[in-house]
């Protein structure tokens, strides 16, 4: 049986990614052309496996190690190689946006949060993206917090046009227009610099007999 087609099978009866990868691998011993078939199983384009492969060939897929499938399993499927892209709408590609800016404004997000906040862009769980974003504290130090939180406000009220009975967004967004407003009042008038004003320099004496 063609391996795509075997990893098809399994997923349809219920098993999980990794799961579906480790019994390929154990059968085949070819972790590569394994993990390549449970990705096409779920439908995800050749372009983008072979990207997400490539990203872990070294570290995973390069040889194979007995009995250690289930572990490279669940590693693959905590690093979002099986992640199933999700087609976006223009106002779920605007909220993505908007939450790219809040991500650079915010000035310390840690990686690991990066990674799945990148995962759920992926799969479109944007609601859960928005909401881990809105309970993380800005360092103004490092970020921009009147930036993050007017661009999360933003992002929020797009939510709000297609999540309508959302009360965890409706409460999110309440939080964030709030903490906009806080930091928009603690940034000081810009100043503009005057022009330093220096002593008239005193006037040279005029020689005697001059002028005549």
């Amino acid at each position: 049986m063609h391996l795509t087609t075997l990893a098809r099978h399994a997923l349809s009866r219920g098993r999980t990614p990794a799961d579906t990868y480790a019994l390929l691998a154990r059968r085949t011993r070819e972790p590569l052309p394994s993990a390549r078939a449970v990705c096409l199983a779920l439908t995800i384009p050749l372009a983008e496996t072979g990207r997400r492969l490539n990203d872990c060939y070294d570290a995973l897929l390069a040889d194979h190690h007995p009995n250690s499938e289930t572990d490279t399993g669940e590693l693959l499927e905590a690093l979002g190689v099986f992640d199933v892209p999700k087609s976006l709408t223009d106002t779920e590609l605007a909220v993505v946006d908007h939450l790219l800016t809040a991500i650079d404004a915010h000035g310390s997000l840690r990686p690991g949060h990066r990674h799945g906040l990148h995962r759920w862009f992926t799969t479109g769980n944007l609601t859960t993206a928005y909401l881990s974003l809105t309970s993380t504290h800005t360092l103004p130090r490092t970020g921009d917090p009147a930036r993050y939180w007017t661009t999360l406000t933003t992002a929020g009220e797009l939510l709000t046009t297609t999540h309508h009975c959302d009360t965890r967004i409706t409460y999110a967004l309440t939080h964030c227009r709030t903490q906009a407003a806080k930091h928009q009042k603690s940034i000081p008038p810009t100043s503009y610099a005057t022009r330093p004003v220096h002593p008239a320099a005193p006037e040279a004496p005029v020689p005697a007999g001059a002028g005549l």
